[in-house]
């Protein structure tokens, strides 16, 4: 019985091993098509020069707002 119930055993772990393994590639690659576009998304939304450009713009015009707050304070 044992000569009959090991190789039975043995295929059921490989079987299960291999769509492990299989299942396990599958959703990596999804990860990585997922960064991918992620990145994409990223690059295309909004430069970082861009984004230097309006923080920069923000920056002056709170500069602006709190030189008017310390002359209306004085």
């Amino acid at each position: 019985m044992l000569e009959l119930g090991l190789p039975v055993i043995l295929a059921v772990v490989s079987g299960l091993g291999a769509v492990t393994t299989r299942l396990h590639n599958r959703i990596h690659e999804l990860d990585r098509r997922l960064d991918r576009t992620e990145l994409r998304i990223a690059e295309n939304y909004l430069s970082k020069a861009e984004f230097s450009a309006a923080l920069e713009r923000v920056e002056q015009h709170m500069i602006r707002i709190e030189t008017k707050i310390d002359t209306l304070a004085r």
